[in-house]
Parts: C-alpha cells; structure tokens; sequence
C-alpha cells in the first residue's frame, strides 16, 4: 500500500491506519528528517527478522535505532545519560543526529545490542512524531538505501513503493527524501567520551564540542 500523508498536518485517520498496520507487526517506509527509513514497532520481534530479511542481514549482527516520541521520552529507555550527554542532546534535538546511550529494561532484549546499547533518535518531521505519539512506544528505524554496499538513499517515494511493494505492508509519501543520514554519536562510553561513528546530516560545528573518531 502507498499511502501519501501531508508532510506538515498528518491526517489523523491515516496515521491511525498506520498504527493499525503497526500494531499487526506490519513493517512501514517512512519519511524523516533526513533519509527515508524501513521500520516497525521495536516490540514486535517477528517483525525485526522481516526488516533484517529485506536488508540481507542476521539479527544477531542487526545495529537498528529507534525514534522516540519526544526528548522527554528518551529518559525511560535509557539509562546513565551523564549530565554534559544530557545538554547536549537537549540543544539539538529534536534533529538529524543518532545518540548510541545504555539502553533501560523497557527496551526489549532483542532490540539491544551485545554491548546493552540502543540508538536513540527524536526527529523534526511532523508524520514520524504523529506515529510514534500514536504508537504508544519507540518506532524501528534503519535508512533505506539504493544500494546497501554504498552510501545513498532512495528519495522518490514512488519509486521506493515500486522497489518494496512486495516486501513491505507501506509506504508512506510525505514528499521527497533527504540524500544523507544522520550523524551518529556513541555516547555510552564515559561522561566525557563521545565518539563520531558516522557523519551525516547533523552538523558537527552545531555540537561545540570535540568529538574523537571512531
């Protein structure tokens, strides 16, 4: 299904048809603030292995992050967010940028990496928030690539519904895609530790502090 939802007043009933996909462990495409991603309701295992079939990967092996509804939120699940990593997020949020924190019990097990880390994002895109608000809990999300061995995005969603309509339960046109990801910031080792894992849409000037490679 293609459902095309207006990307600054997301029709209520539209988005409850999202939910209703949501909820039988449909796996959606969706608009955000930077890339079009692949995802589905962080609870609904079955659904996770579906994602980790179309993207060609093990579960085991599976890095995913999750969109929470606000910043707020982010707060019941994770834990030991250190005070500097709490501003920080609090001025750029919400934003194009990725925060890899310790995850809380309320993230499930299979969800979480074998560090015990989960990759939190809050994104300024109007249909995303509205789902995850009607949701109830954290939405999957993962980019979708043109092509998984290089780094760009597919923005057309009508020609990404004619890539994934048999593989997916939706897609979702809210307008053209953004053409980079976000930017990634471990934050899980240490108060005054953050690594740059991948540079992206959020900007590293914006940040004011030093971030070390990876």
């Amino acid at each position: 299904m293609l459902l095309t939802i207006h990307p600054e007043s997301p029709q209520e009933r539209l988005i409850q048809q999202v939910i209703d996909c949501l909820k039988n462990g449909g796996v959606i495409i969706y608009p955000t603030d930077t890339v079009y991603g692949l995802g589905c309701d962080i609870h609904n295992k079955k659904a996770i292995e579906t994602i980790c079939r179309i993207k060609g990967i093990k579960p085991e092996k599976a890095l995913f992050s999750c969109i929470c509804e606000d910043f707020k939120r982010i707060g019941d699940y994770t834990v030991h967010v250190h005070t500097p990593i709490f501003k920080l997020m609090k001025r750029v949020l919400p934003g194009p940028y990725t925060f890899i924190l310790e995850a809380s019990h309320n993230i499930p097990r299979h969800f979480q990496s074998k560090r015990k880390t989960v990759g939190i994002r809050v994104v300024d895109n109007a249909i995303t928030n509205a789902i995850v608000k009607a949701l109830g809990n954290p939405l999957l999300t993962t980019s979708l690539r043109a092509d998984e061995d290089l780094e760009s995005y597919m923005t057309d969603p009508q020609l990404i519904f004619e890539r994934y309509e048999k593989l997916v339960d939706m897609v979702i046109d809210g307008g053209t895609g953004g053409t980079e990801g976000s930017t990634i910031l471990d934050c899980s080792l240490g108060e005054d530790k953050i690594i740059l894992v991948r540079e992206g849409a959020g900007s590293l000037s914006d940040l004011g502090i030093e971030v070390s490679e990876a």
